[in-house]
């Protein structure tokens, strides 16, 4: 059974007026319907409502602190209430907040979009704005099926993905990932993707290595393009990190000899970049590990620094001009979203592009890096500790019952909560995937505020595998 909370104090012998976080906790309870949670669950788990970010941490309506370990949703990338984001912010909102993109364009989207054709891969040389990152992986899909159309290629309209994966929730999205906690209940409204096994490293066999690991799977993918090439639109991947999947990690040469599959059986490559993307893995996008360029590069969460939606899809030259045509041809991507290229979250997206240019955020990052995988590394001796991962600024820890098996935990008992609501006992944002803790803090954490984590996360693990 899990433990009740402790965090708050117990006011239900008290007729004063509740504690500031208790009043707010009731008040959204009373209307709000909040993400990716079974609601019946806040009648023991606890509503804690932010009212101010500082740096790396949140601070709650009665002036508790937490550690955001996860970069909210790993959107967070120089810390909460940004001093230079903020009066880039402000400065824009007094200028012009919103305009049609259709027809009309402003000078903060082209900058934007000059910018990141400059540092991504080399090739990609088209942006398309969305709003989120689902909706970024709806416009590849979509593009990349409708080039094909264009081509006269109609009867290429399926997608190759790999198994374990999460490319978003809505409905196209969805239909290319591979997590049944979220599939499942949508299955008869999806496409049906063709899956391929992933190079996840946790799942090779005794004794192989990542490369080992890598090069066997992509003969799988070869088997798999061999058989379905002529109706596949195109193989979309999580490089390096799968990260809602589990925090599953494999080896770049992977993403290498994807390429080079795509290329020989004429398939696109969508890289879903969203997660991994500027600096998460230790390089700016993590395509750059494996020195590839994908069709298409969906980009958003640390896109603005965590401060705005926004999303960008980037493709080739040679993607554009499969549609570029007389209106009468029919050909055009009608495609919208009424916020695409908001001034406002252009502008942020700037301000962080700005930060990576004056500051030396990735070679700061690999310090950060090295002191994590250093404070992690005595957990790889805990008794139901079966796995401790990391790419660069990811890292995660895998519980089990049983460490010589791999047993795991029961999902009913949710063990991962329990380390969750430890956490927001001792001041920490420790948000588990199932049973697995996972640490992607945001780039201003400290070496000390590292310590704060692993020091809570390994306190809470204690904690959460008594039986």
């Amino acid at each position: 059974m899990l433990e009740p909370y402790r965090g708050y104090p117990d006011h239900s012998h008290m007729n004063h007026q509740l504690d500031a976080n208790a009043a707010l906790a009731q008040r959204d309870l009373r209307h709000i319907w909040h993400p990716c949670t079974q609601m019946h669950d806040h009648e023991y788990v606890p509503m804690v409502p932010i009212v101010r970010g500082e740096g790396a941490w949140l601070i709650d309506a009665d002036g508790r602190r937490y550690l955001d370990g996860i970069s909210s949703w790993w959107t967070n990338l120089f810390g909460h209430a940004n001093p230079r984001i903020a009066a880039a912010l402000a400065e824009q909102a007094r200028t012009l907040e919103h305009v049609i993109f259709a027809g009309f364009t402003h000078p903060v989207a082209i900058e934007l979009a000059e910018r990141l054709v400059d540092i991504t891969p080399q090739g990609l040389e088209k942006v398309f704005f969305a709003d989120n990152g689902s909706a970024a992986i709806e416009v590849a899909l979509k593009m990349s099926f409708h080039y094909w159309l264009n081509q006269g290629h109609g009867e290429k309209t399926r997608f190759i993905a790999l198994t374990g994966s999460y490319h978003g929730e809505t409905l196209g999205a969805l239909s290319v990932s591979d997590v049944a906690l979220y599939r499942k209940t949508y299955a008869p409204l999806l496409l049906t993707p063709i899956l391929a096994p992933s190079p996840d490293i946790y799942e090779g066999e005794p004794g192989e290595s990542p490369e080992q690991i890598a090069a066997r799977r992509l003969e799988t993918m070869r088997e798999l393009l061999e058989r379905h090439a002529q109706e596949a639109c195109a193989v979309i991947v999580e490089p390096l990190v799968q990260c809602a999947g589990g925090m599953r990690m494999y080896h770049p040469s992977y993403l290498s000899g994807l390429r080079a599959l795509c290329d020989q059986y004429h398939v696109h490559l969508i890289a879903d970049e969203i997660a991994v993307g500027f600096g998460r893995t230790g390089t700016m996008f993590a395509c750059e590990q494996a020195a590839i360029a994908p069709d298409f590069m969906c980009l958003s969460k640390g896109l603005t620094g965590g401060t705005l939606p926004l999303s960008a899809v980037l493709t080739t030259q040679r993607m554009y001009d499969a549609f570029y045509a007389e209106y009468s041809a029919g050909k055009a991507f009608l495609h919208s979203h009424s916020y695409t290229g908001n001034p406002l979250a252009c502008r942020a997206a700037l301000e962080t592009l700005n930060i990576f240019r004056d500051e030396p955020v990735l070679e700061h990052n690999r310090t950060l890096t090295a002191h994590l995988a250093k404070r992690l590394a005595p957990l790889r001796e805990h008794p139901n500790v079966a796995d401790v991962r990391q790419h660069g600024m990811i890292a995660a820890v895998e519980l089990v019952a049983d460490k010589a098996t791999r047993r795991a935990f029961p999902s009913e008992e949710r063990r991962g909560l329990r380390v969750y609501l430890h956490g927001l006992e001792h001041g920490a944002l420790l948000r588990p995937l199932g049973n697995i803790i996972y640490f992607m803090p945001p780039y201003v954490v400290s070496e000390d505020e590292i310590d704060h984590l692993v020091d809570v996360a390994s306190a809470g693990i204690a904690r959460a595998v008594v039986a």
